[in-house]
């Protein structure tokens, strides 16, 4: 604008100047929404590694769970055994 002035070959409603600019807009619109939706695939891929890391983790835990209680059902049995067997 300082460089055209009055007498430019843009005048004063500088309409030259408006159309680079919206252009630009749009450009840096278009940048913005190619990097948002890159952001949402990480984040998505990130939350799909959790859940996998989530779902072998309860795995390994339930796993002794049920053992201990087969172990603590296997002791009752044998403590009732041993009660008969002393009456």
């Amino acid at each position: 604008m300082g460089i055209d002035g009055a007498e430019g070959f843009d005048p004063y409603p500088f309409i030259l100047l408006n159309l680079v600019l919206s252009c630009l807009a749009a450009l840096q619109g278009a940048i913005l929404l190619i990097a948002a939706k890159r952001s949402d695939q990480i984040a998505s891929e990130l939350a799909h590694h959790d859940y996998g890391a989530d779902t072998r983790t309860r795995d390994v835990v339930e796993a002794p769970s049920g053992e201990v209680a087969a172990l603590r059902a296997e002791q009752a049995a044998l403590h009732q055994l041993l009660e008969r067997e002393r009456a």
